[in-house]
């Protein structure tokens, strides 16, 4: 099966202050289905913004496209 979606079709959300601190945009990607249990967003960062500590206990990808990024493995 194959599922097209337009770019900017899923309106953009603000960052959950359980899991950000300051101004964090996430512009979903996809959302999760019969065949992948997981979701995918691209998210924006505001200068001084960031992830509160968390896990992810089945991994995650995260794909740097501008700026740093710091990550910390346990």
């Amino acid at each position: 099966m194959q599922t097209i979606s337009r770019s900017g079709s899923q309106p953009p959300q603000k960052g959950s202050a359980e899991f950000f601190t300051g101004n964090v945009r996430i512009d979903p990607l996809f959302s999760p289905n019969d065949s992948a249990h997981f979701s995918g967003g691209s998210v924006t960062f505001a200068p001084g913004a960031r992830t509160a500590w968390h896990m992810h206990p089945v991994g995650q990808h995260l794909i740097v496209t501008a700026g740093v990024g710091r990550t910390q493995q346990w």
